[in-house]
This record gives C-alpha cells, structure tokens and sequence, in this order.
C-alpha cells in the first residue's frame, strides 16, 4: 500500500503537538502521532476494530531538518502490518 496524494496533503498539516489523532479518511480510519513541531510522524491505516485498534499499515515519516529548520528529507516508509 502506497500513501496517495490526497492523504499526504492531509498529513502535510500542523496538528496539536505530541498527540495521537484519529479520524475517518474516505474508507478507511486513520491515526497518526504527532511530534512537537505538530507533524505527523507515524501513520496507522486500514479498519478499526472494536477496541479502537486500526488494524492495517503502519507507516514512518523521516523528517530531517537543517540547522535552521528547513525541510531536507522528507518521505514516508512503509512499516509493515499492524
């Protein structure tokens, strides 16, 4: 499974920092934990199941910035099953 456009737009934004976030992105539930700079930096898709544990991929972001805090690298690897 490979992250498309429309989810690496979503996952591209600022949310709460140091926080889990779940929602619902078209058939599937997501969840993602965010760092302190509020980006996403782990990535749980696929159904959830009645314990509100997402049963799917588990996906990584690498995000290494420069000294002054421009973007470098910036991907998302793909983990394994959950």
């Amino acid at each position: 499974m490979k992250i498309g456009d429309k989810l690496l737009k979503e996952l591209s934004k600022k949310y709460e920092p140091d926080r889990m976030v779940s929602k619902k992105f078209g058939r599937y539930d997501i969840a993602f934990k965010t760092d302190d700079g509020g980006n996403p930096v782990l990535l749980f898709i696929g159904n959830e199941n009645p314990e509100g544990k997402i049963i799917g991929q588990r996906f990584g972001r690498v995000l290494i910035k420069d000294k002054e805090g421009k973007i470098i690298k910036d991907h998302w690897d793909n983990r394994g099953k959950t």
